[in-house]
C-alpha cells in the first residue's frame, strides 16, 4: 500500500521504446507519477497536453513526470507522436503498478460496471518518499495543483 510520508512503492514497467523502466530509476529527481484510463481519450488527452505545456516547469524544477496507463506500448508510442508529449508513458497491461498504488478500482459508466483506473496522480521526492496524492482527480487545473506542490519540495 501506498503512503504519504513513506517510500514510494517502486516498480518495473515497459516504455515505448521496448525498454523496462523502475521508479527507482529517478531517485534525486521529484517524480510526477500520474494513473490514467486510457491514451486517445478526451479527458487524458486534456490531461497529457495540460503536462506536456507546463513541462519546462516541472524539469525547472528537477521534476520528471511519468504516465501510466493499462494501454499497450504501441498505443503509447501513437499517443506520444499524435500529442508530441516530452515525458514518459509506461505500459501496466497487467495493472501491477496500479494495484500497488491502489488506483485499479471497480467503476461505473452508463449502469456498466467494470475496472479501471481511478486517475491519480503522485508526487514523489528526490529520495523516492511519497509526499503527496491526489486521487479521483478532476483534470481542469489539477497540473497547476501539481506544481504548486512540486515547487514547495526546492
Amino acid at each position: 500500500m501506498v503512503e504519504q510520508g513513506k517510500k514510494a512503492p517502486d516498480f518495473t514497467l515497459p516504455s515505448v521504446n521496448g525498454e523496462s523502466v523502475s521508479l527507482s530509476n529517478f531517485i534525486g529527481k521529484n517524480v510526477v507519477l500520474y494513473f490514467y484510463p486510457k491514451d486517445m481519450t478526451p479527458g487524458c488527452t486534456t490531461q497529457a497536453c495540460d503536462f506536456r505545456d507546463q513541462y519546462d516547469v516541472f524539469e525547472a524544477n528537477n521534476t520528471v513526470i511519468i504516465g501510466v496507463s493499462p494501454d499497450a506500448p504501441e498505443r503509447h508510442a501513437k499517443f506520444i507522436a499524435k500529442y508530441d508529449l516530452s515525458f514518459i508513458l509506461l505500459s501496466d497491461e497487467e495493472q501491477r503498478a496500479a494495484q500497488l498504488y491502489d488506483v485499479w478500482k471497480l467503476k461505473k459508466n452508463f449502469g456498466k460496471e467494470y475496472m479501471g483506473i481511478e486517475r491519480s496522480t503522485f508526487l514523489i521526492n528526490a529520495q523516492g518518499e511519497l509526499v503527496k496524492e491526489w486521487r479521483k482527480v478532476k483534470v481542469k487545473g489539477h497540473v497547476d495543483e501539481v506544481i504548486e506542490a512540486v515547487k514547495k519540495l526546492q
